[in-house]
């Protein structure tokens, strides 16, 4: 290999890494990680400066993929009262792991949450607003609709007995910044 050829390989990989940063984590399916989850994303989108509104819709969007992962697909309910109850529903924990992936594509930002739980027989009617399996412990059914509202893509892919991947993309509004950096 010629030095020539080895110098642009090399500025090609120094480009790359530049342009596409990933991550990956897997913690206990209980409520607690949940915000440790939210807070790790955004953490993560940081150095490109997004807008608060951007934070927050990531923030919401992770959270209710997580929420759903704990609360569905492991029925990890610890900490949620059934509606009037002032004490938790269960004191349980069923084991399980989430496992948080992300990728950052210049500023294109994909989010993947999986679980081993349940699992869905029907994604599409588990996706309809206001579907909820739990409403005695207060879920409103919004989670899928609100995480359609926040990002900007939303695929869902779920296999009873096997668990659920949920899948987001949002591009933040940071490229030309990125450009005018170059």
């Amino acid at each position: 290999m010629t030095a020539e050829k080895d110098l642009q390989q090399t500025a090609g990989a120094t480009e790359r890494a530049l342009w596409k940063n990933e991550m990956s984590m897997e913690f206990d399916a209980v409520s607690l990680n949940e915000s440790f989850a939210r807070v790790a994303v955004a953490a993560f989108v940081a150095h490109l400066n997004p807008t608060l509104e951007e934070v927050a819709d990531i923030k919401t969007a992770v959270s209710e993929a997580v929420t759903n992962a704990i609360i569905h697909g492991y029925d990890n309910v610890y900490g949620y009262s059934k509606h009037g109850d002032s004490q938790p529903a269960y004191l349980i924990i069923h084991p399980g792991k989430v496992w948080l992936r992300c990728c950052l594509e210049k500023d294109v930002l994909r989010i993947e949450v999986e679980d081993r739980g349940k699992g869905m027989d029907n994604v599409e009617q588990a996706m309809e607003p206001l579907y909820t399996t739990k409403p005695e412990y207060d879920r409103s059914g919004m989670g899928f609709a609100f995480m359609e509202a926040f990002m900007d893509e939303l695929e869902v892919h779920s296999e009873p007995g096997r668990g659920t991947v949920v899948r987001m993309t949002k591009k933040l509004g940071t490229y030309p910044l990125i450009e005018e950096e170059s």
